[in-house]
């Protein structure tokens, strides 16, 4: 049952007057907004790049510092009437640089890949080699796609993953290979840190192999920033140059990026591409709620929160597995993990099995699994993160039965009866922890 796991829950008054009062001001606009929130609250959100904020967070968003222009930095603005705007994102940043333990700190980006695209803007010209994990072994599109900028622009080699099944490490990072890549290319920029990766990455070995060939290291913690803010996943810094992230996915926070870095000439720089060379004003509204996450994030609690997102994930991949799922890498070390349908049965895709689980009241996103036979609109796989599960206060016992649901709606093909049946287990599941 329960874990006993208290992330200290409460009512929002505020949420629900807000969504009365829109719904007067604007009935179409606030019976969908009515809609999402009933749909949240009464489904279980297994996607691991989402969360739920918390109210403060939240309701930061819905403040008066969305009415005004900032462009520019603390103390070097090209508009008036800032002076409070100085000190929001004053206190956003020194919050970042306690959280993370760096000298510099940048909370203007719109979104994690944005941060990305002003680091591409700020350290490389059109052309230039960087060397990154492939987006079908777990990487990102920001990280070299070709439709992507990163892709379009510059010129992205690729390291593997270790795919001899005999090996020890086989689905992981394969750290020789990514030296003889960087010997080979020498790339301007090497990237580390992933979307779909359940692993430990060491950046202290990243930092080797970057120095080998000269390049800068960076790395994009948008998935596991959340736990290496609570120590819980081993620190970028001091190995790495840069250091990007979303604020929401284990962060908790609102939508949005930030980059860092203890160079001061690099944090130069990064500020002149993220404004004006990416960006006009800032968000000073998300830049509030960015600034209420990482307060949160600072407190004693968060560690906890932290150290159950791992426990959950471990007890539900372990669950899965023992269904007959495969978990590539043969598990995971963080919050997220990818799991390979074939074995349970081989003419299951991801694409399905998203749909079939929707059904059910359980919000998954397929996903490629390491060399999949299958294309990226079909998937061989589900990936499934704990974050938002665990902040509602799901524990271990949770996930063995989230487990159970997850199977009996695959094994039964997406029978109607049975999806409803379980999309009644799920709400009722959900009464018992509700949204934060």
């Amino acid at each position: 049952m329960g874990s006993g796991y208290d992330i200290g829950m409460s009512h929002d008054p505020i949420a629900e007057s807000v969504l009365a009062f829109l719904r007067e001001q604007d009935p179409e606009a606030g019976a969908i907004l009515a809609a999402e929130t009933e749909r949240q609250a009464t489904t279980l959100e297994l996607i691991a790049s989402e969360n739920h904020a918390s109210p403060a967070v939240m309701h930061a968003m819905g403040t008066c510092f969305t009415n005004k222009y900032a462009e520019g930095y603390p103390g070097a603005r090209y508009y008036g009437g800032c002076v409070h705007h100085d000190e929001l994102e004053t206190l956003a940043q020194e919050r970042a640089k306690r959280l993370f333990g760096c000298e510099f700190a940048n909370v203007q980006p719109h979104s994690g890949a944005q941060a990305n695209a002003a680091v591409f803007l700020a350290m490389l010209k059109p052309g230039d080699t960087f060397a990154s994990l492939e987006l079908s072994d777990g990487g990102h599109l920001s990280h070299g796609l070709k439709v992507n900028m990163s892709g379009k622009w510059f010129n992205p080699v690729h390291y593997p993953l270790h795919y001899d099944k005999g090996h020890e490490r086989f689905e992981q990072i394969d750290y020789d290979a990514v030296e003889e890549v960087c010997r080979e290319h020498k790339p301007k920029m090497l990237m580390c840190g992933y979307s779909a990766y359940p692993r430990v990455i060491d950046f202290a070995r990243f930092r080797e192999i970057a120095d080998t060939c000269g390049a800068l290291l960076m790395a994009d913690i948008a998935h596991i920033a959340g736990l290496v803010a609570a120590g819980v996943h081993p620190a970028p810094f001091p190995h790495c140059d840069i250091v990007t992230t979303t604020t929401h996915k284990t962060l908790r926070g609102p939508r949005g990026g930030l980059i860092m870095t203890n160079d001061a000439d690099l944090a130069k720089k990064i500020n002149r591409a993220v404004f004006p060379g990416m960006q006009g004003g800032p968000l000073m509204h998300v830049i509030f709620a960015k600034a209420i996450a990482f307060g949160e994030a600072l407190k004693p609690e968060f560690k906890a929160y932290q150290e159950q997102v791992v426990r959950n994930a471990k007890a539900l991949a372990s669950a899965l597995a023992g269904r007959g799922y495969r978990i590539t890498s043969g598990g995971t070390d963080n919050h997220v993990m990818l799991v390979d349908l074939q074995p349970r049965d081989a003419g299951l895709t991801g694409a399905d099995a998203e749909q079939w689980l929707e059904q059910a009241g359980i919000i998954t996103n397929k996903n490629g699994v390491p060399q999949d036979p299958r294309p990226p609109r079909v998937t061989s796989g589900l990936r499934l993160g704990t974050p938002a599960l665990t902040t509602r206060g799901l524990g271990e016992g949770e996930m063995v039965l989230v487990a159970e649901l997850i199977d009996r709606v695959l094994g039964s093909k997406g029978d109607e009866g049975i999806c409803t049946q379980a999309r009644e287990e799920v709400t009722q599941l959900c009464g018992r922890f509700p949204m934060p």
